[in-house]
């Protein structure tokens, strides 16, 4: 069975280790409902640093190629930040699916 690719977002934080855990967190929920996810808060930090204007700039272009390549776009997080909106945007654009993990899970239990 393939699994769709699923991009989580979320209004992250400025602490990289607390990011990393939720992300973890609601990667593992959006795997155990059936899809790949994509968390570039998981793996950039460890090679772009959040300072450099030039690389803020890469993370993000990277981030919506990673977006557009996704099925669906998953929203985590009790609340939406500029960062969420954007990306929902560009899942508007681009015409991807986009819902909740709340959502996602409430799905998958009827499976």
């Amino acid at each position: 069975m393939t699994r769709p690719l699923a991009y989580i977002t979320a209004p992250w934080g400025e602490d990289h280790l607390e990011n990393a855990t939720l992300a973890a967190n609601y990667c593992r929920q959006a795997y155990e409902a059936g899809y790949s996810p994509i968390c570039p808060v998981l793996f950039m930090p460890t090679f772009l640093k959040g300072d450099a204007p030039a690389e803020v700039k890469d993370r993000k272009e990277m981030s919506d190629e990673l977006l557009k390549r996704s099925r669906i776009l998953i929203v985590c997080g009790d609340h939406v930040n500029d960062e969420v909106k954007s990306d929902i945007a560009l899942a508007k654009h681009c015409r991807i699916s986009y819902t909740t993990l709340s959502g996602v899970l409430a799905v998958s239990k009827l499976d």
